[in-house]
């Protein structure tokens, strides 16, 4: 058989061998993008150990690559319809690839942010939406179905194995290894990529300039302020206020522009759906549960309970894998409940669930204590997934769904980001308010310590373990060390408890804009939507 012989599919619909190929190497590069963050997240002691670094400087990466992806997905989007799909992919595989193979080779902090984070959510940001339009052009009928089924089902197994998988890798390899082995697989995807045939822009070819620079500074001026505001940079109010000024225009320069009839960088009417604009809410607020709770729990058992990245992997695989469960089950056995009723669902079990790990924190030396409130948060995140992405994008019209999951995934990117950069930020605030005050309390520690201590933590406030803690303050007498680490040991897990309740208050937000949603009529989708969330 060659690869174009064809054989019948559901639906009357060719599928070739040639076309499961491409649909496998579609995934594969789907698989690396969302692993990624996962293989980040586990294994953040060992990259700080290996770069001698700090726990809120990986973060900020982690965040910023997220940022950096929400910013320009919408732009790129367009981007590709100019350069060409195939080609925006390409560029989008190799930016991906450069970022990973930075993270192979690199020596310092600044390497992951400019290569991992920057070149890389750039990458990200091109290949979204053109593997959205290149699948839609590539395969017809039962055989696009069947390829969106395919990379959305890649998406949710590197979500659910991601943590296993990166831990592994980091604990008996090297979180290097596993990086390496993203470079590979994109190494592979892109020796094939002649399977892939390009799809036309027939569209107009003009580019809203100003909406686009404005929607990158909104979003960026926001998150932006929150990172530099952890690493104690100055003119944190400034950029928050400027982002946030920036979004107001950007709503006003697109309602102004279309009242012109001149070309927009999305169209302002979707927003008159308020399913639309319910559903995208309730995407950024899931988005900001997901980013501060895998920020603040790989922390706490990283630093609080020591693990390593595999213990950190299979300590969080109840989540992971709870979520994927629970997104496979309702998105098959829904039957007749109501999309905004599992939704609702969704958000109290996950505001539950981190409702429940936050006085658990100081008190749990195992984290097999965490299982059972982790599950309920995978529960409550995996009926979300399965339900939000239909809900959205319901009300538009079947020429128009692209640009409106274009914009849902902007606004979840936006969300992560935005929960990675909070939580973070929140997280240090805490840890150096309680830490300067219980060392003030102190007995034990003299004055003039506490001065020096409250001094340096005024812009070098750091999540750190006991353990490294204790190398950093020998030759100080036994009381003094002791007492030094049981004020570290106090202070960090209040600081984790302060973060989670950036996750928590997402999801107790989205349970009340679920509300809204029972309110408003159900809608039946005007085409077709599966695979279209795998962003």
């Amino acid at each position: 058989m060659t690869d174009h012989d064809p054989q019948p599919a559901a639906g009357g619909e060719p599928v070739t061998s040639g076309s499961r190929r491409l649909m496998v190497l579609l995934a594969m590069a789907m698989f690396v993008l969302v692993v990624d963050t996962s293989l980040m997240n586990v294994s953040i002691s060992a990259v700080i150990r290996d770069l001698d670094t700090t726990a809120s400087g990986v973060q900020s990466a982690i965040a910023l690559e997220a940022l950096v992806s929400a910013a320009f997905i919408l732009i790129n989007s367009k981007v590709g319809d100019l350069i060409g799909r195939k080609r925006a992919y390409v560029l989008g595989l190799l930016a991906y690839a450069i970022g990973a193979l930075a993270m192979t080779l690199a020596q310092s902090l600044t390497a992951i942010v400019v290569f991992w984070a920057l070149i890389g959510g750039i990458g990200a940001s091109l290949l979204l939406p053109a593997m959205q339009s290149l699948i839609h052009g590539n395969f017809a009928g039962a055989a696009q179905r069947q390829a969106y089924a395919m990379v959305g089902a890649s998406a949710a197994i590197a979500a659910a194995v991601g943590p296993l998988l990166g831990g592994f890798v980091t604990t008996y390899l090297s979180w290097r290894v596993g990086f390496g082995l993203e470079v590979l697989i994109i190494a592979v995807v892109l020796s094939q990529i002649r399977l892939v045939r390009d799809v036309a822009y027939t569209g107009s070819r003009k580019i809203d300039v100003v909406g686009s620079v404005l929607s990158v500074v909104g979003m960026g001026g926001v998150v932006l302020g929150i990172l530099v505001w952890q690493e104690g940079g100055e003119f944190v109010l400034l950029l928050m206020v400027v982002g946030a000024a920036a979004l107001a225009a950007l709503a006003w320069w697109l309602a102004r522009r279309q009242r012109a009839h001149k070309v927009t960088l999305l169209d302002p009417s979707l927003f008159r759906h308020p399913n639309f604009t319910t559903g995208v809410t309730g995407q950024m607020l899931q988005q900001i549960t997901l980013g501060g709770a895998m920020i603040a729990l790989p922390l706490f058992l990283q630093m609080t309970l020591e693990y390593d990245a595999m213990q950190a992997g299979l300590s969080l695989a109840p989540l992971s894998l709870t979520m994927f469960a629970a997104a496979l089950l309702a998105g098959r056995r829904a039957g007749n409940r109501r999309p905004a009723a599992i939704i609702r669902g969704g958000f109290l079990l996950a505001s539950l669930g981190m409702a429940s790990i936050i006085p658990l924190v100081p008190r749990v030396d195992s984290a097999w204590l965490l299982v059972l409130p982790l599950m309920v948060t995978g529960a409550g995140l995996g009926l979300l997934v399965s339900q939000l992405n239909n809900y959205t994008l319901a009300p538009v019209e079947e020429e128009r769904i692209s640009e409106a999951a274009g914009v849902n995934s902007a606004a979840g990117s936006f969300g992560l980001s935005f929960g990675l950069a909070m939580a973070g930020g929140i997280m240090l605030a805490a840890l150096s308010f309680g830490f300067t005050r219980m060392t003030e309390n102190s007995t034990v520690i003299p004055p003039a310590q506490q001065q020096q201590i409250a001094a340096a933590l005024e812009t070098d406030a750091e999540v750190m373990s006991n353990t490294e803690l204790d190398k950093r303050i020998t030759g100080q007498p036994p009381e003094i060390e002791q007492e030094v680490l049981a004020i570290n040991d106090d202070a960090r897990n209040r600081s984790l408890q302060v973060a989670l309740l950036i996750p928590l208050l997402a999801g107790v937000l989205g349970l009340a804009a679920s509300f809204r949603m029972m309110r408003l009529p159900d809608l039946k989708p005007a085409a077709p939507l599966e695979g279209m969330d795998f962003g």
